[in-house]
């Protein structure tokens, strides 16, 4: 396996750790549960894309690109991050980011200005055009641009998550973990395609369960293919013989709710429930509803008291703070947008 030989630039200190939420755990009545804490990353206030973003820039590093660019919505966490590791890699950065620039930046959008990342806007329905288009005129400028797609997820950043779920593997050996099931928000597909192909490889023997956050990745016959082909890619890449076809990939789409960065009561539940209880901070968009389906599960009994489950943080806390309205008492909550 060619793991350690392909290009990575360093962005983190690994492994994050396991924490057990004991306090969560009683309050549930179990299963126990432990987190496994990806969203303390140190690059640009944590999160997953940071081990995707390690192989994406080793990658245009040694095609000796200059500028990076890729797109999401205005509170994109993989838009942050490409920022932030752009900085840290001495590289320019574009985003491409979908919605109407507010008077005020707030969130991870906040933290793209401050990262310096030069902003493009657009309707979500123009977002793949206009990528394109500013990516052939900073081709055109001399700007040698590498594009990442929505969130990291090929073939190249999946490999992040294939190296995250070795690292896992080797913590669980030291703790003596053996969890039933780990549970993590899938959307674009990379996560989820490199930590089942790197389960595969360590001979892990729970479920890799990931919870759709959106639309794009719900429904059984769009996401499958994404995932197989995402994981296919990445087996190739790194020099393994494993395939996987469609069925080989654990879903759940029943947390969906309103839809994509539409937080309700589920999510908002399970914010609270995290702060209140272990201290810990989720984002509105992809852990509060990846825990909030976690913890309905947990009462509808999907797992028995003695089981262990393992949720991964994927990160995205700089969300919450476009969302501060829902958290006032006294006022209306309105979306922001996304």
């Amino acid at each position: 396996m060619r793991l350690d030989d392909l290009p990575r630039f360093h962005l983190a200190e690994f492994p994050t750790p396991i924490h057990s939420l004991e306090s969560l755990t009683k309050k549930y009545q179990g299963p126990a549960i432990y987190m496994k804490r990806d969203d303390l990353t140190s690059l640009g206030m944590g999160g997953n894309k940071t081990r995707k973003l390690e192989f994406l820039i080793g990658e245009a590093l040694k095609q000796k690109k200059k500028t990076l660019i890729t797109a999401g919505g205005i509170q994109s966490n993989h838009c942050r991050l490409t920022a932030a590791a752009a900085k840290k890699a001495d590289l320019h950065c574009h985003l491409v980011l979908n919605g109407n620039p507010p008077v005020i930046p707030n969130g991870n959008l906040l933290l793209d200005t401050l990262f310096g990342a030069e902003i493009h806007f657009c309707n979500r329905e123009k977002r793949d055009k206009k990528l394109l288009e500013v990516t052939a005129e900073l081709e055109k400028a001399g700007k040698k641009p590498y594009l990442i797609p929505v969130g990291g997820s090929n073939s190249i950043g999946s490999v992040g998550y294939v190296a995250g779920m070795l690292e896992l593997a080797r913590q669980l050996e030291e703790l003596s973990l053996a969890p039933d099931a780990i549970i993590f928000a899938t959307s674009s597909g990379g996560t989820q395609a490199g930590l089942t192909l790197g389960a595969e490889i360590c001979g892990f023997k729970g479920n890799v369960l990931g919870i759709s956050i959106d639309q794009v990745s719900a429904g059984s016959d769009a996401f499958p293919p994404v995932l197989a082909t995402i994981t296919n890619e990445t087996a190739a890449r790194i020099g393994s013989d494993i395939r996987m076809t469609e069925s080989d990939f654990s879903l759940n789409y029943d947390y969906l709710g309103a839809g994509y960065a539409m937080p309700g009561e589920l999510e908002f539940n399970a914010i609270e429930d995290l702060a209140l209880n272990e201290g810990i901070l989720l984002g509105p968009v992809y852990t509060a509803r990846a825990m909030g389906g976690l913890l309905d599960m947990i009462q509808k009994g999907f797992f028995t008291k003695d089981q262990t489950v393992l949720f991964w943080h994927t990160g995205g806390t700089p969300e919450l703070f476009a969302w501060a309205d829902r958290f006032s008492k006294n006022s209306e909550y309105i979306y922001p947008e996304t």
